[in-house]
């Protein structure tokens, strides 16, 4: 019994040491909705490393500069068709979309240690067309973690 509370807790304790990958598949369809990332809120620690997949073509990840991503992020867009990754170092919430798709409702949100301080600005990003309605649930969402 001691060394299963042992290797729980070094099990634990490596969570909270070393940086967890997270992967995102961009996709043209997903249940019964076309155009979407196949996880909308992911929720990560500084130091950890997202990988958007280019599973379907045609999709792309652009931070929202404006009122989209806490202060001191630099602006980040990937090539339409192509796998990216972003390590994320500040704290806060970082919101997303897929240039071409971004009215069609594909955004997406990555939460940096829990941070929701910059929820107000994330509120006033102008999204378009069927993202408008998407973003407020899960900004909503994102208001009960």
């Amino acid at each position: 019994m001691r060394y299963l509370l042992i290797i729980l807790f070094s099990l634990f304790l490596s969570k909270i040491v070393f940086a967890e990958d997270v992967t995102i598949e961009m996709l043209n369809k997903l249940d019964k909705r076309s155009m979407v990332y196949s996880t909308e809120i992911v929720r990560i620690n500084s130091g950890d490393t997202v990988f958007w997949k280019s599973t379907d073509k045609g999709h792309n990840v652009q931070f929202i500069s404006k009122n989209g991503v806490p202060e001191g992020v630099e602006k980040f867009k990937s090539k339409i068709g192509k796998d990216t990754e972003f390590t994320f170092t500040i704290p806060g919430i970082y919101a997303y979309w897929c240039v071409p798709h971004k009215t069609m409702g594909m955004i997406g949100f990555v939460i940096v240690d829990g941070d929701v301080s910059n929820l107000d600005s994330i509120k006033k990003v102008k999204f378009l067309g069927k993202s408008k309605k998407i973003a407020q649930t899960l900004i909503t969402e994102i208001e009960g973690l």
